[in-house]
């Protein structure tokens, strides 16, 4: 057996270690009663991963900072560490926090394919560093070897087939997702070794060994190779922001939603999103996104690294995500994320609003299209919970008490 046939089959191995079942399909509950929380993504391997560091004693920031480096490996069509994103935390008792880290828009427009300032890296290790319990190494670790070799899941398959030939005009973009000559199909091999050594330096040397020194003059110089326009100024201005997130009520809860504009008519930017809940009822649920799907299109030149676009060339996504808990106690009841381009605020909050209806997480019912959502719910308190990935798509929850 070849190392990438045993790397595949350690791979699927995962996906059965992990507590999928074989009644899990996806966008279903896959609860099984070993893990430490929950963890939902629309991505399989992602949801995965973030079971696996809550079964290390991660808590909700650990386990969703790994999934959102697991998602830059294997949906870096609407995740990856050229892009950004955002997410709402809520760790007991305190109050909820949005950190806000999209892609950034850089201060030159130069370039024959403008790129964003990347910000994921950063803003998931900022999430982690203020929130989390293990070393900052554990987060990346696991996407570093999905790096190796991951399995092509139904949804980069699906990416593929809207990008189709267009991808490929980009050499180093064609060796990952059309090695023979064509795309990728479900279940096949996606090996990166630029991105898994790229991902090698950020677990070795924390953040600083991507945004400054010899490797962020390197990933400039790809970026530039690739029409991308970036500079080492503009990595310097890659910083997230902690902020108070848009506070309201519902069904006498309180909730806490990430700040999103109206949706006026434009088609917005794909994008995808998780949602982790930890044993002690801390609650990260995020939303990432590359600004259009495969970002340019091109990746940096021996980074690994697919750039996102630039936000000056397009409009902005809606990153939604919002979760509810008690008033005074500030107990966990429920999270959502929200997708769906101009759909994807009103699924969060559509998806929010029933989940605190209901007496399961169930809510991706009523979530109108083009939206979907995500959700994890615990209506009957401390072990009464369950999560769901939006039944039209093709993620993965998983969990139990």
């Amino acid at each position: 057996m070849s190392f990438r046939s045993v790397a595949a089959f350690a791979a699927f191995s995962l996906l059965s270690a992990c507590g999928t079942g074989p009644d899990t399909q996806l966008g279903q509950n896959g609860a099984t009663a070993s893990v430490f929380g929950y963890a939902v993504a629309d991505e399989p391997q992602a949801a995965l991963v973030a079971r696996q560091v809550l079964n290390e004693g991660g808590n909700a920031a650990d386990a969703a900072a790994a999934a959102g480096f697991a998602l830059s490996v294997t949906l870096p069509s609407r995740a990856g560490l050229g892009g950004g994103g955002a997410c709402i935390v809520k760790m007991p008792p305190q109050a909820p926090v949005a950190i806000l880290f999209p892609p950034g828009a850089p201060a030159s427009s130069s370039g024959a394919r403008p790129a964003a300032i990347p910000t994921m890296a950063r803003g998931l290790l900022a999430l982690q560093a203020r929130y989390g319990v293990l070393p900052a190494a554990s987060v990346i670790a696991p996407a570093e070897r999905l790096a190796g070799d991951a399995s092509v899941s139904p949804a980069l398959e699906s990416d593929l087939q809207v990008v189709g030939s267009a991808l490929l005009d980009d050499p180093s973009a064609a060796a990952i997702f059309a090695p023979n000559g064509s795309l990728l199909p479900t279940g096949g091999n996606l090996v990166q070794p630029d991105l898994a050594a790229t991902l090698e330096v950020l677990r070795t040397q924390d953040v600083q060994g991507f945004y400054a020194g010899g490797f962020a003059q390197q990933f400039v110089a790809g970026a530039d190779a690739a029409g991308g326009g970036l500079s080492t100024a503009d990595l310097d201005d890659a910083t997230p922001k902690f902020v108070t997130p848009v506070l309201g009520s519902e069904d006498h809860f309180d909730t806490a939603m990430l700040p999103t504009s109206p949706a006026d008519g434009q088609a917005l930017p794909a994008s995808a999103g998780f949602a982790v809940l930890d044993k002690n009822g801390g609650v990260v649920a995020c939303t990432v996104t590359m600004n259009n799907l495969f970002g340019t299109g091109r990746i940096a030149t021996g980074t690994g690294v697919l750039l996102a676009a630039s936000p000056r060339t397009g409009p902005t996504p809606q990153l939604a995500a919002g979760i509810a808990y008690q008033p005074g106690s500030m107990k966990f009841r429920a999270a959502a994320t929200g997708t769906g381009e101009a759909g994807a605020a009103d699924a969060a909050r559509t998806a929010l609003a029933d989940a605190l209806a209901q007496s399961q997480a169930q809510a991706q019912a009523l979530v109108p299209a083009p939206g979907r959502a995500n959700v994890i719910s615990c209506p009957g308190g401390d072990g009464a919970c369950s999560a769901q990935a939006d039944p039209r798509g093709q993620g993965l929850a998983v969990g139990g008490p």
